[in-house]
């Protein structure tokens, strides 16, 4: 049966309209205009009242990690994983991602994240668009080795071959690590790991292929090494210099500033383990200087929350826009990262808009997210996965 959610504030993933009406038929949006001028095929529809709501486009989480639960230790909850526990606390955590209004994620490295994706495209689970990146891609022991959701390259050749491998094993987009992190010991994060030609090489394999390439590099030469080597974003981007943010910017490269998952480990900087509670102080000071240069030099934002890492729960994406606009971007320049840009760093050309003949994912918001950010952070009143009312539970 068709919907029809009436007289609602409505913000497209571009603008904001006041008074107006959508009517979703099958798994597509069919019209939207002014309530006042709905049209006839709106009276058949079931309604939903809008008043004193918004609604927006389903929210877009473009860095995730489904293997984890956020815990404090996260080496230690990887040495249980293997492709069958991963896929099945990937089940769970995909719940708590549509429940908080996300209709589409991005795994950033995992084990069993393309079985379950396969399973989300099946309707055999309930979730969230996945697009699953398989393991992720680093040097001999570069960040993520320790922990099981990335495997180890050296040189242009193995970086090829490993692009196809997880390309053959259902990989929809493809991850490499040019930097340290912060949650693997031992390793500074300003450290410079892949090589240019390796990174060269991994993304023309991938693009060849059609995937889009997402970098983890924290310090400031790795950021400056993956974009001028055409990944399509940069992730953490923490230590982004000036010529960073030119090359970035010329580029058009996306930037995940992943503000969670820095807050999650300074918040509880006593709780998660030594090495990284260091790392994450440095960062997050870093990051401060490296929002204010980003936005300044016009570089495209999304929302990576990097969900799964110590205190960094899942479903988290209405809390990111909340640290993006505390950090210096506008409501609305927040809630498009969150929408219509994620959806367009992804490649996905009819997701992330309320616009005729896109895809029916939506959230309805009690309140209004451009006035209070917060209210993301809050259980929407409806969720709707291509059409389909999700359950509040």
């Amino acid at each position: 049966m068709p919907i029809y959610i009436a007289d609602v504030t409505l913000f497209d993933g571009v603008r904001v309209r006041r008074r107006q009406g959508v009517l979703v038929e099958g798994d597509r949006i069919a019209w939207v205009g002014a309530h006042a001028r709905a049209p006839r095929e709106t009276l058949a529809a079931r309604a939903v009242e809008g008043a004193g709501r918004t609604l927006t486009p389903g929210l877009v989480d473009c860095h995730v990690h489904l293997n984890f639960d956020g815990g404090a230790d996260f080496a230690a909850e990887a040495a249980m994983l293997d492709d069958a526990l991963g896929a099945v606390k990937g089940v769970a955590n995909l719940r708590k991602h549509l429940a908080a209004g996300v209709t589409t994620v991005r795994d950033l490295g995992g084990l069993g994240t393309c079985q379950l994706a396969a399973a989300v495209d099946a309707g055999v689970v309930p979730g969230p668009r996945l697009i699953a990146s398989g393991r992720a891609l680093t040097i001999t022991g570069g960040h993520g080795h320790n922990v099981g959701f990335a495997r180890e390259v050296d040189g242009p050749d193995d970086a090829r071959r490993a692009v196809r491998e997880e390309i053959k094993a259902g990989a929809r987009s493809i991850k490499v690590v040019a930097t340290g992190g912060v949650l693997t010991p031992g390793i500074p994060v300003s450290f410079t790991a892949m090589t240019t030609d390796e990174l060269v090489a991994a993304v023309d394999e991938s693009h060849t292929w059609g995937r889009r390439v997402a970098a983890h590099a924290i310090g400031a030469e790795g950021v400056v090494r993956a974009a001028r080597a055409g990944v399509d974003s940069v992730e953490h981007c923490n230590q982004l210099t000036a010529e960073g943010a030119r090359e970035m910017a010329a580029r058009g490269t996306y930037r995940g500033p992943t503000l969670c998952a820095v807050r999650g480990l300074v918040d509880h900087v006593e709780t998660v383990p030594a090495y990284a509670g260091e790392k994450a102080l440095l960062v997050h000071d870093d990051s401060e200087r490296a929002m204010t240069r980003a936005i300044r030099a016009g570089i495209r934002h999304v929302v990576s929350t990097d969900a799964g890492t110590p205190f960094n729960p899942h479903g988290g994406a209405g809390r990111e826009v909340g640290f993006l606009v505390d950090w210096g971007m506008s409501p609305i320049q927040a809630l498009a990262a969150a929408t219509a840009t994620g959806a367009e760093s992804l490649g996905l050309d009819d997701v992330g808009r309320v616009k005729s003949g896109y895809v029916a994912d939506l959230a309805l918001w009690d309140g209004d997210p451009l006035d209070d950010p917060a209210t993301l952070t809050r259980r929407p009143r409806g969720v709707w996965r291509a059409g389909v009312s999700v359950p509040r539970g």
